[in-house]
C-alpha cells in the first residue's frame, strides 16, 4: 500500500526553511516507512499522524522540530528519547537530520500505534 499525502502538508513543508524543512521531510518518510497505512493530516497547524487513532505530530520552531506523541507518556521509551512532563503527551527535540534515530522512532511510532488498538 502506497501512502496517501495530505497535500496541505506538501505546501507546509515547501514553506519551511533548513534545518526545519529536511527534518521534517525525513521524519514524515519515517513514518509512512513505519506504518504506510498512516492517515496524514494537519491539525492543530501542524502535520498529524493517525491510526486508529492519534499517534505522532510535528511540530516545527525556529531551527527545530518536536516530533511529538499524544500518548508519549504511556510508551516504552527504552532509549529515553521523550521529553516532557505533561499528563499524556511527549515530544523528542530535534535540531538536525543526524540525530534522527530512525530504528528508535520507528519502535515508537509501533508502540503508539499498539496502544490506540488496546
Amino acid at each position: 500500500m502506497h501512502p496517501v499525502k495530505d497535500p496541505q502538508v506538501d505546501e507546509f513543508i515547501e514553506g519551511l526553511e533548513n534545518p526545519v524543512q529536511d527534518i521534517v521531510s525525513e521524519l514524515r518518510t519515517l513514518v509512512f516507512e513505519a506504518y504506510p497505512e498512516m492517515d496524514e493530516g494537519f491539525k492543530w497547524d501542524k502535520p498529524s499522524y493517525a491510526k486508529e487513532g492519534l499517534v505522532c505530530y510535528m511540530q516545527t520552531a525556529k531551527g527545530h522540530v518536536n516530533f511529538g506523541f499524544y500518548r508519549g507518556a504511556e510508551l516504552r521509551d527504552e532509549s529515553n528519547l521523550l521529553e516532557g512532563d505533561g499528563k499524556k503527551m511527549r515530544h523528542i527535540r530535534l535540531n538536525r537530520t543526524d540525530e534522527i534515530k530512525s530504528d528508535e522512532l520507528k519502535l515508537l511510532i509501533w508502540d503508539a500505534v499498539e496502544l490506540n488498538r488496546k
